[in-house]
Formats: structure tokens, sequence, C-alpha cells
């Protein structure tokens, strides 16, 4: 927790404050019990009422007083806790952003999605406490057994045995409790990825009558932490009557023994009274303590959680000073080169591709097909670095891509996934996001070239029709063809379509590779497809057989030379169609 300690600098004013008002509160609140005993001393017992309202009135302003203090507290905690927890989402937010592909895949998306919100939640709420309680809690502890001395020592004998048996039984439960803690942290992360599965895979669960399974999935998720819940609360139980107890039973004896002493003249009644009051103070005050521990050991789970976000290294990063500068192509170098180029996921010894070498000049337009698992999205995903290769060397326009900022290196290239994902807001605002200050014309020929005219076209009010989260109220193939249309705006030089047309039918898949023809002459386009008559016509095809190159030429030459290619045309086409 302490390395988070940083994001409490800004709050330096709130976190000094703080705690200096509420320690007055605590002060007040010790002066209580003298003032209450002076009442009954001084007041009940004498019949003087005028006495009676002046210190009733001093109640009332201790009070008020109070009340103000606590108020301030809460206020400082409020503006440090909150702006705390706003900063280590933002810094969350932008270190994940900086993730490569691997650490995203390491973590998983649940579980990042709960780090941000639950264990961020968790850390705020120990940020509120440790201003408003950590200092007021053991000083009303300390301070009443103190009070109680000062009153009476004998009296105070009752306090100096019972407050340790009181701790002793709160440092019993929570022992026992505490571990369980972070194990339902970790549970939390459970229950988010079936959720997150759950909700956003529902139209396939009904596809397939799977709703009573999930409902089964996500109550053993569920239940599996409830469990752990159950047996921390069965020891938190315990709590409340072992705590009460002692204090009640030491309640019992200062009554008892205090009256003797009122008897004997050492004590008077309200000074009884005050004991009484301070064995409750003090029995709360460590009841606070010990939540305060539960507390700060959930934050503790949550801050490393947390801090194994923070400080996690990107496998993938920019080079020292490459934002700066602007990297021009190498005369006469290709447009892409793969040199003896091999990938293995988490530094395994199992390679999802193998000793690469291929050449890509500007204006070519490059097909890769091959089987599933083969290493195909994994080849794409080098170029614009997404992962970095294992061994050897990617090369753009003849500079490695490490040398380039992420910012030049990927504003060459127009990418379009697998899964065509679309953000919630306007049709235009997802063309924008390429080239914010893009055009209307530029808008239009995009979509004219990725056939997806008509699909604005049909739409009520155009490019400002809404897009929901993801695109869910557009079919598969219309959110391919406006992902499309996204990556085709501001001219990228190299245009990567990664299985990118498989929702589209036949007909509109074939409009779209003519456009591209003709609108992308000058710039290069690699196409990734299951599809053997998608990428036919390619100036040379790339065929991968379990991560390594089967073959590399036009479809003439593969069909001759290459058994793996043949195999997959003729396993989508009948030979005549083969050999048109």
């Amino acid at each position: 927790m302490f390395r988070l300690a940083r994001f409490l600098s800004a709050y330096k004013k709130q976190v000094v404050l703080g705690p200096i008002f509420k320690l007055t509160e605590a002060v007040l609140e010790l002066i209580v019990p003298v003032v209450t005993a002076s009442i009954l001393d001084n007041g009940v017992r004498r019949g003087d009422l005028d006495y009676v309202w002046r210190m009733g009135g001093v109640l009332l302003l201790l009070g008020a007083v109070g009340l103000c203090c606590a108020l301030v507290c809460q206020k400082c905690a409020a503006i440090a806790s909150q702006g705390v927890g706003t900063a280590l989402r933002n810094e969350m937010f932008h270190k994940i952003h900086s993730f490569s592909h691997a650490e995203v895949d390491r973590f998983g998306t649940p579980s990042l999605i709960t780090r941000m919100t639950n264990d961020v939640n968790q850390l705020q709420y120990a940020v509120a406490m440790l201003i408003r309680l950590v200092v007021r809690a053991p000083f009303l502890a300390v301070g009443a057994v103190v009070a109680v001395f000062l009153i009476d020592w004998q009296v105070g004998l009752i306090f100096l045995f019972s407050t340790p048996l009181i701790g002793l039984v709160l440092y019993w439960v929570m022992s026992r409790s505490v571990p369980f803690f972070r194990v339902m942290q970790k549970k939390l992360d459970r229950i988010s990825l079936v959720s997150r599965e759950g909700l956003s895979g529902v139209r396939v669960i009904r596809a397939f009558s799977k709703q009573e399974e999930e409902q089964a999935r996500f109550d053993e998720a569920a239940e599996d932490q409830t469990a752990t819940a159950i047996q921390v609360g069965k020891l938190s139980a315990l709590l409340n009557p072992l705590t009460y107890l002692i204090v009640n039973s030491a309640i019992i004896a200062i009554v008892w023994f205090g009256g003797f002493r009122v008897e004997t003249g050492a004590l008077t009644q309200g000074e009884v009274v005050a004991c009484v009051n301070y064995m409750t103070q003090t029995l709360l005050a460590l009841i606070v303590v010990a939540n305060l521990v539960v507390t700060f050991t959930k934050a503790a789970a949550s801050a490393g959680r947390v801090n194994e976000v923070l400080e996690t290294v990107p496998s993938v990063q920019e080079a020292e000073g490459a934002a700066k500068k602007t990297i021009p192509p190498v005369p006469g170098a290709p447009r892409i080169e793969f040199r003896g180029v091999s990938f293995s996921y988490d530094g395994s010894e199992k390679y999802a591709l193998k000793d690469l070498n291929a050449v890509i000049r500007s204006g070519e337009t490059v097909g890769i097909i091959g089987g599933t698992g083969s290493g195909k999205s994994t080849l794409v995903g080098l170029i614009p670095r997404f992962y970095d290769a294992t061994r050897g060397e990617v090369l753009v326009d003849g500079v490695p891509v490490q040398d380039y900022s992420f910012e030049q290196l990927r504003g060459k290239i127009g990418m379009v996934p697998q899964e065509a994902v679309l953000f919630s807001g306007t049709i235009e605002s997802n063309l924008r996001w390429r080239k914010p200050d893009a055009t209307r014309e530029e808008l239009e020929k995009a979509l004219e070239t990725a056939q997806a005219k008509d699909v604005v076209a049909k739409k009520a009010n155009g490019l400002q029709s809404g897009v929901n989260q993801g695109g869910k109220n557009f079919s598969g193939g219309q959110r391919q063809r406006l992902t499309i249309a996204r990556a085709l705006v501001g001219g990228p030089e190299i245009l990567i379509l990664d299985d990118s047309a498989s929702a589209l039918d036949f007909a509109t898949d074939a409009a779209l590779r003519r456009a591209l023809r003709t609108e992308m002459r000058d710039r290069t386009v690699l196409m990734v497809s299951q599809r053997a008559s998608t990428i036919r016509h390619a100036d040379q095809i790339i065929v991968l057989d379990d991560g390594e190159v089967a073959g590399i030429g036009t479809h003439e030459e593969l069909l001759e030379n290459c058994e793996v290619y043949r195999e997959i045309c003729l396993s989508q086409l009948s030979r005549e169609e083969v050999r048109k």
C-alpha cells in the first residue's frame, strides 16, 4: 500500500487537517462523561436546576463543535479519497492502454475491469478511513483508560484488565478471518469473468438454449464466494457476543466496586457513571479498530493487485526518443519485409510463426491463407507491433518497426481486426477514428469503397445514426463493412484485412475486392482469409501451415508447387473453378 502513497501527495492539506479535526472531536467526546458526572454530582444531587441547564448547554456546545469538526473531517476524507480513486483509475486506464496484446492476454479483461472498479473502490474506502478513524479510534481507547485512572486508579485496574481481553478477542477473530478477505478478492475475478461472458454472449446462449447451464455456472462462482463470505461471517459473528460479554462484565464490576468506593466517599455517583461511559467508549473504539484492520487488509490485497498492473512493464515499448522524430522511408526499400521472423507466445518453445521470410512491395495485394491456428493473425499483428518478434526482424519501408514511434508506425496502417468492433456514438464518430478532421467526401468515399454506403443510406439519420456499444444494432456484415470503411478513412499506406470479410456474401466480397484494387492501387493490401476465392487474384499469396511458410507465390504457381494450398482450394472450389 505504501507504494501507492504517492497518490496522496496532491491532498496533503486534507490528510493533515482531517485527522486534526477528528482528534478535536475525540477530545470533546472524552470531556462529555466528565460534564455528565458534574451534572449528576453538582446539579441533580443538590437540586440545582440552573446548574443542570448551564451544563446541559455545555453538552450541547460540545456536541455542536464536535459535529462541525466531524463534518470538516468528512469533507477532507471525501475530497482525498475520491481524488485518489480518480487518479488511480486514470493511471490504470492509461497503463492498460500501453500494454501490448501479450499483457492484456495475461491479465484477462475481466480481471482488469475488477481491478479498476472493485479494487480501486477498496483503496478509496481505506483512504477515507485513514483520515477519519485511524487517529480517532486508538486515541479514544487510550484516552478513556487514562481518564478513568485520573478519576480513580483502583477502578482503572478494571479497565487495565478488561481492555486487553477485548483486544485479545478482536485479534483472535481478525487473525482467522483476514486471510479469507484476500481469497474473496480473487473470487470476484471469477464472478466478473462469468458475468461478462454471460452478458456479452447472451445471443449465443439463447441460440443454443444454454440459459440454465450458464445460470448454473454463475451460481457456482457466486456460491463459491458466498461460502467464503459465510466462513468470515461465522467468525465475525463471535465478535459482538464475546466483546459485549467482557464489557458488560466490566461494567458490572465497575458498578459493584464503584458502589463500595461511593460509600467510603472515594468516588461520587457521577464519577461511577463516567467510568461506565468510558468503558462503553473503549469498546466502541476497539471495535472500530477491528473494522479498520479488516478495511486495511482488504485494501492491502487490492493494492497488491493494482500495483501488479501499474508496475507491469509492457513487452512492446517505443524506442527512446522515437516519439520526437519522424523516420523517412529508405529509398527503394520494400513496403514490408520479414527477415527470419519467429514468434512464440509467453516465451514458450512452441512457435506460432517460425522462420518467416517474405518481401511485400508497395502497391501489391497480398493474400495470407492457412488452416485455423496456422499463424495468420499473428503474422499481421507483428506489423503494427501488437507483438514483437521473438527472433528476426520486421521492417516497414526499410526501417525496423521498433525504430518507429507507435503514432508514426500505426499512422501508416489501416487495421481491420477479425472481430468487427464499433464504439457507442454515431456512424460518423466511428469513421473519424483514424482522421478526426476527415471531410464529408472522404467519409463517403470510404463507405463506397467498403460497400457500406447502403448501410448508411438505410438509416434515417444517415451518418448521425446512433451506434450501440459494440455495434450491436448492426448485423455482422454491416459491422464488418463499417470497420473496413473506418480503416480506409485517411488513406493508409498499408491496409490489413484480418479475415474481416468473413460475414460478407460472395457478391459483396467480390465488389469489395474490386473496389480495393481500384482505390488502393498505389498502396499495399494484406488480406487474411479462409476463402481461397477471396485471395486467388492477389499479386502474391503466403500459405501458412502450423506456423511455417508452406509456399509463397501467385495462385497458379502455388497450385503447381504447394500441396497445402492445392488442398485448401480443392476443398472449397471445383477443379474447373480452381483453374479459372
